[in-house]
């Protein structure tokens, strides 16, 4: 049966048929990925799990799309509800479902046959899951050119719109108050902030301490606007995509620090910390920033090497930290030591601390406490995400009092859980800043193909701008419902893994998109004068932070699937 002659409904069956299709194949890699990685004793062995990255990064990638693609599903399904149309026509969202499915099922079978050896797959199994015929018809039909050009040339009319939002009144009337601030106060400044590498401007750090933006994460018993009742992750992702919109350096990012830092709070601080830390952050009047990076480790947590050594009343912190961003400006930082100087412990070996400090403007400073001890930061220059600047920290003797431990002397030794606690909350919000960029990327390119003339005809008139415009309005648009999906899960208590997944798939489709939007405007997209060079460079930027990608995929989303793979017999042949 062709698309032509299905109703919808059963055209979004088809895809889900697929999908479970192809993860009958990926359940089988990751049960013999699991088997060649386990020791005697049937434990993942870590090492023998390292001798298979290249399956592992594809395996988490795949997962990653096909998790993508039921959330699609998911979303046509509820637009298509929520609008009462009982039309027997494609809805946009419907439309964006079938092609992202499409395009994740031949990504994922262009994967698993080029070496199916590696992934533990022969023929049989190629022909019974990625290549079934019903499989194989579905992406024909909806990744034909003619198909996908006709989505492009739907998108023409729509304004810079990709679909429903699907927002409940309280977060529509949050993402249409922070819309209004990133229109009328960030856009403003966001290009003069990125030419001159400048610090972000009051009247943009003013605004969004009005509204309450640095406790959104924050319970509202400790003077946040959250619920004491239940988590609004939903509610940062919205504000955080709409604020970046306007600019990733300059608006965007300033959640994320009193995001990672509150969360860590809430997970091991005492409560005296909590109650003295986290209304200062929440009212803004304390920026903060988080130190857990090193120069010769990177993302590698377990062997970070600062050390924290006992003194009378507190601690001595001693070595170095990098890519602390907004650490000049920031009043207070989080920083991850090793307080048990036996490297052999790894992660059990660190613990965290807050470190008050002023704050400086500008891209260096030097603070000296009164009992001696000396930081020392300097602003690390980058091609992009400027304006929250990111420092080389030094610490010589740096001096932490005992109550500034989290978790006080219980918390010692627990630094690595609660920075993963912080962390999680850190990689859902940077999936919101990706489809924030790669919203405002798209409405660029969608009006400069309008616009631009070339051979006597507006560029979007052309086929291949009309697919690039579809494209990129379909992974924009499920980027967007795979992070709000994630963010209801997360506020359900739920979806650590999910929310690995999608900041690792917005993040790259983030460098895409932005790569698409630059080269519809051609030359003019090179200039620095146009936003979608920015927005391109600060794009990069999201797949290095908040967990690297290759970390993210081989030691967070590959180790999980692993770690809760069924057998092959399970499986199934």
């Amino acid at each position: 049966m062709s698309a032509s002659t299905q109703n919808p409904a059963e055209q979004l069956q088809q895809a889900t048929l697929a999908l479970d299709a192809v993860q009958k194949a990926l359940d089988y890699s990751l049960a013999d990925l699991k088997e060649r990685s386990q020791k005697a004793d049937g434990k993942i062995s870590a090492a023998l799990l390292d001798q298979h990255q290249l399956v592992s990064y594809d395996l988490a990638l795949s997962c990653a799309e096909v998790t993508g693609a039921r959330f699609a599903i998911d979303y046509a399904k509820r637009a298509r509800q929520a609008s009462g149309d009982p039309a027997n026509e494609l809805t946009l969202e419907e439309r964006f479902a079938l092609l992202f499915t499409a395009e994740a099922l031949q990504g994922v079978r262009n994967r698993l046959s080029a070496r199916p050896a590696d992934f533990g797959l022969n023929d049989q199994w190629l022909n019974a899951t990625v290549d079934y015929p019903a499989a194989r018809q579905f992406c024909l039909t909806q990744l034909a050119a003619e198909r996908v050009a006709e989505l492009g040339q739907l998108m023409r009319a729509q304004d810079g719109v990709t679909g429903a939002y699907l927002l409940d009144g309280h977060h529509e009337m949050m993402r249409e108050t922070f819309r209004s601030v990133a229109e009328e106060v960030v856009m403003p400044l966001a290009e003069e902030i990125h030419r001159h590498d400048l610090d972000i401007p009051d009247a943009i750090l003013d605004q969004v301490k009005e509204l309450g933006c640095f406790g959104i994460s924050i319970p509202e018993r400790f003077g946040g606007i959250q619920s004491d009742e239940q988590e609004d992750n939903l509610g940062m992702i919205v504000v955080t995509e709409e604020l970046t919109r306007g600019s990733l350096g300059a608006a965007g990012s300033l959640i994320t620090r009193p995001e990672i830092l509150s969360k860590a709070l809430l997970k091991g601080g005492t409560e005296e910390q909590k109650l003295k830390w986290l209304p200062q952050l929440a009212s803004g009047d304390m920026l903060c920033a988080v130190a857990v990076t090193e120069p010769n480790y990177g993302s590698d947590v377990a062997n970070m090497r600062l050390k924290a050594t006992r003194t009378e009343g507190g601690w001595l912190l001693n070595g170095a930290k990098t890519w602390c961003t907004f650490g000049g400006k920031a009043g207070v930082l989080l920083i991850l030591a090793r307080t048990n100087p036996d490297l052999s412990l790894g992660h059990r070996g660190l613990s965290m601390f807050l470190l008050e400090k002023p704050s400086y403007p500008g891209h260096a400073f030097e603070f000296t406490q009164e009992s001696g001890g000396k930081l020392g930061g300097k602003a690390i220059s980058t091609i992009g995400y400027r304006g929250m600047h990111s420092f080389d920290l030094f610490f010589d003797n740096v001096f932490v009092p005992d109550e500034n431990m989290l978790g006080g002397p219980a918390g010692e030794g627990k630094g690595f859980y609660f920075t993963m606690a912080g962390f999680s909350g850190g990689r859902i919000q940077t999936a919101a800043r990706a489809v924030g960029i790669m919203q405002a990327a798209y409405e660029k390119a969608l009006s400069y193909s309008q616009e631009r003339m070339v051979f006597g005809y507006p560029i979007g008139d052309y086929q291949l701008t009309q697919v690039k415009l579809a494209r990129m309005a379909t992974y924009l648009a499920i980027g967007r419902q795979f992070t709000y999906s994630v963010g209801r899960l997360m506020d359900q208590g739920e979806g650590d893994m999910e929310a690995s997944m999608v900041k690792f798939f917005t993040c790259k489709t983030a460098e895409w998109v932005t790569r698409e939007a630059l080269q519809i405007h051609g030359g003019m997209g090179y200039a620095e004068e146009v936003p979608v060079s920015r927005y391109f460079i600060d794009a990069r930027v999201l797949s290095i932070f908040e967990g690297a990608e290759e970390t993210l995929a081989l030691k967070v989303i590959a180790r999980s699937l692993v770690d809760n793979a069924k057998s092959k017999a399970e499986v199934g042949g």
